[in-house]
């Protein structure tokens, strides 16, 4: 269910801030409603979180690398982020330094060893020589008075020492041969190659010292948590609204105030706690028009299904429904359609087992996620068990009494086999796939009725109820529609009459009849004339929402569809592993591919149990309730 809330607005004195809110915060039971703050020391408050955020992911990466060293005294979070973060940029500093030395490694790597120092000490005691790498038309045209020495050939290319001697037109030739002159580096290349080494060693101490500081995680997690619930005060604090008051028109007094809401049960202590702390406090009933937080308590079998609606981030709204119960029971049939096999069920159901029995065993709480996972199991191994499917294995090769624990009308036993229901003679018949067809679109018709049915009863005092009503009466007569028009024409034809009543004639009634209860009621505020009114405007969406009907009935087909086409993958990998099983030499292969293509079947089951089963909740079943799932959890504000 959905807890009662009550909307509350606080008052307090300007210069109290604090000091209430430090009273709330231990008394923990008003869910506050600012959502921003301002000032200077949030904005600290934001960058301190980063850089704890950002030292625990280098210091986690570099303890995986790196030997971990335990420090005897650990600095305190801020302290040791604050050193990991200046380890870090001096690891990027040393990281672009080896790209730069690379590169100018690679520039000279075709001259050999260079040694500026040497040249320029030649040029000092008269040699002035200098490098060049220049086409080779480009040196066969060079003048007599160029002075040069070949230094290398290639194909196209000559490198070359050029010495100055200051004959006539030199200065000329060598202006034009600029573009080609080798710039000397500003050390040598065993100096650029003893840098990088320096490089290569400094980033290797710094990986390690950044590791060292690993003990320090759990610390800075921890300052993380403690930083956020204090951006969480701070919000408030600087949030709240403040008025000015003026008090006998000589000094001025300011007021602040929020508004909140709190459990209905809760409001005496808050009542109580305002009291002693000469708190305003008014409390009201929420109005369609607040943005009430949502609380759900329920009983910790239907609380099962909180780590699912938690995992999707599904919150309905305060004036919506709690489906919780209603999500499990449905999920959980979806999921054992969806996967389909007892044997992916018994997987699942050890996978829940192991971390629930060393739970027991370690005397610890059960995880509602590992419980939760094991009915999954246990809801797919009664459906395989039903339908007798087990690791895609054929019926046949089953053994007997599996064969003969699966109920026949659905049964892969009997797939083959034609059923006559007791209004058909001669050969029409059903097969087995169409019989599993017809459990899905009867499963919707039981999900889409109760929807429409919690509308009704939510309406049970206004007219408004006949409008959910004729909704049912829609369903039910688009079910048999989609029977015939998707299962079987034959067995389910509109001129079947069974006991004197015309099915196909009373299922067109039902939707028409109910048609018009839902254009005339659904739509009630008081007055029919209104309602009729409110569908008159949107008469193009009225009727398509007959077409809706059927689209959502014809929609639960997906559960059949994706159950088989899993049967069909794990059917294939049997037949591709099963030859290989025989040969001794191929067992290995065999096992590999059996392990991965059934291993792959069961990813893409969870996938299309999210795609596809969650979806018929939260879509299907939630549009009939007009749910849209916009609310958010109540979160009080607490220590």
């Amino acid at each position: 269910m959905i807890v009662p809330m009550k909307k509350v607005s606080l008052i307090t004195m300007g210069d109290k801030k604090a000091e209430t809110l430090k009273a709330l915060r231990k008394l923990g039971l008003v869910h506050i409603e600012i959502t921003e703050g301002s000032g200077d020391r949030l904005g600290e408050l934001h960058q301190q979180i980063a850089l704890l955020e950002s030292a625990i992911y280098i210091a986690g990466e570099q303890s995986k690398k790196a030997p971990r060293t335990e420090s005897e005294t650990p600095p305190d979070a801020l302290t040791a982020a604050r050193d990991i973060a200046a380890l870090s940029d001096e690891k990027k500093a040393c990281q672009a330094e080896q790209i730069a030395l690379n590169a100018e490694l690679q520039r000279l790597q075709d001259w050999g060893d260079i040694d500026p120092d040497k040249i320029i000490a030649l040029g000092k005691k008269g040699v002035d020589i200098s490098l060049y790498s220049m086409p080779t038309a480009e040196y066969d045209g060079l003048g007599e008075c160029v002075r040069t020495v070949s230094l290398g050939k290639t194909k196209g290319s000559v490198k070359c020492l050029l010495i100055k001697t200051g004959a006539d037109g030199e200065e000329q030739a060598i202006e034009s041969l600029a573009p080609y002159r080798l710039e000397l580096p500003a050390v040598s290349t065993a100096e650029i190659r003893q840098n990088l080494s320096d490089c290569a060693q400094r980033i290797m101490a710094i990986d390690e010292q950044t590791a060292s500081y690993a003990c320090c995680i759990d610390s800075m997690k921890q300052a993380v948590k403690s930083l956020e619930k204090e951006i969480e005060f701070e919000v408030y604090a600087t949030g709240m609204n403040d008025e000015e008051l003026s008090s006998d028109g000589s000094s001025n007094l300011s007021v602040a105030y929020f508004r909140g809401y709190i459990e209905a049960e809760n409001t005496d202590k808050l009542k109580l706690a305002a009291s002693d702390n000469s708190w305003g406090l008014l409390i009201e009933e929420p109005t369609p028009e607040d943005n009430v937080p949502t609380k759900l308590k329920n009983n910790k079998f239907v609380s099962l299904i909180y780590p699912l609606t938690d995992f999707l981030g599904t919150v309905p709204g305060y004036f919506e429904y709690d489906i919780s119960g209603w999500f499990l029971a449905f999920i959980l049939i979806f999921f054992g359609i969806i996967f389909g096999d007892g044997g992916y069920g018994l997987i699942v159901l050890a996978a829940a087992a192991v971390p629930t029995v060393k739970s027991l065993i370690s005397k610890k709480a059960v995880s509602p996620t590992f419980l939760l996972v094991g009915l999954f199991g246990l809801s797919t191994v009664i459906w395989g068990t039903l339908t007798c499917t087990w690791f895609g294995m054929p019926a046949a090769h089953l053994p007997q009494w599996l064969q003969n624990l699966s109920i026949p009308v659905i049964s892969n036993v009997y797939a083959d086999k034609i059923w006559h229901p007791f209004w058909t003679s001669g050969d029409v018949g059903l097969t087995t796939a169409q019989n599993l067809q017809i459990f899905c679109f009867t499963l919707a018709l039981i999900q889409l009725t109760v929807a429409h049915i919690l509308g009704a009863a939510r309406n049970r005092k206004s007219v408004k109820m006949l409008g959910d009503i004729g909704s049912i009466l829609q369903l039910v007569g688009m079910y048999y529609v989609v029977l015939s028009l998707v299962v079987n024409a034959e067995v389910f034809s509109f001129g079947l009459v069974i006991g004197g009543i015309p099915i196909g004639t009373v299922s067109i009634a039902c939707v028409g009849v109910g048609f018009c209860m839902s254009f005339i009621f659904s739509n009630y505020e008081g007055s029919v004339i209104k309602s009729v009114l409110a569908s008159m405007k949107n008469i193009v969406s009225v009727l398509l929402g007959v077409v809706n009907v059927f689209s959502d009935i014809v929609s639960y087909i997906r559960l059949w569809a994706v159950g088989l086409a899993g049967s069909a993958i794990s059917a294939t990998v049997n037949e591709l592993a099963g030859p290989l099983l025989g040969n001794f030499m191929f067992m290995i292969l065999a096992i590999f591919l059996l392990v991965f293509g059934h291993g792959l079947n069961m990813i893409l089951n969870v996938l299309s149990v999210i795609v596809h089963g969650i979806r018929l909740n939260t879509l299907e079943f939630s549009s009939h309730l007009d749910m849209s799932w916009s609310g958010h959890k109540f979160k009080p504000f607490e220590e």
